[in-house]
C-alpha cells in the first residue's frame, strides 16, 4: 500500500506550487510507482502541435518525485539531483501521461525511470532517468 495517496499528492502539489492549475494531475501512486497526466494546452507546445521538451522534463521530475512519496511518504525536502532525458519521437496530442517507476531506492539517493507517451500510445515519446537525493534521517 503507498504511503502517499494519489489525492495527497495532488493537494501538496497545489498547495506547494500555486498556480500550476489542474492541467497536472497525479492519478495513481502505487508502491514504488506514480503516474502523472498532463491535459496540454498552448502554454505546453511548440510550433507543430509538439509537446516541449520542457513539459516533458517537468513531467517526469513530477512522477520521479511522487514514486518516491510512495514509499517514503511526504519528504518534502527530497530533491532532484540528476535527470537525463532521450526524446525519442515527436510527442504530439492533447493528454500526455508520464510513468515513474523506481529502480533503486538506497538510504541517500533514489534512482527512478521514467516513460512519457501521448495517452493511449503502444510507445513512449521520451524516456528519463532521474536521481532524487533522499533527505538525511536523525
Amino acid at each position: 500500500m503507498s504511503k502517499f495517496t494519489a489525492s495527497e499528492a495532488n493537494a501538496f502539489l497545489a498547495k506547494a506550487f500555486p498556480g500550476r492549475g489542474d492541467q497536472n494531475q497525479v492519478v495513481v501512486m502505487e508502491p514504488g510507482r506514480a503516474v502523472i497526466r498532463l491535459e496540454a494546452d498552448e502554454t505546453h507546445l511548440r510550433p507543430g502541435g509538439y509537446i516541449s521538451g520542457p513539459t516533458q522534463m517537468s513531467l517526469c521530475d513530477t512522477a520521479a518525485y511522487m514514486a518516491i512519496m510512495t514509499l517514503t511518504g511526504l519528504e518534502p525536502m527530497t530533491v532532484t539531483s540528476n535527470l537525463n532525458i532521450n526524446f525519442l519521437r515527436p510527442c504530439i496530442g492533447k493528454v500526455v501521461i508520464a510513468e515513474g517507476k523506481i529502480m533503486k531506492m538506497g538510504q541517500a539517493l533514489a534512482i527512478i525511470e521514467v516513460d512519457v507517451r501521448i495517452e493511449h500510445a503502444d510507445k513512449p515519446s521520451s524516456h528519463a532517468i532521474v536521481t532524487y537525493a533522499l533527505p538525511r534521517k536523525g
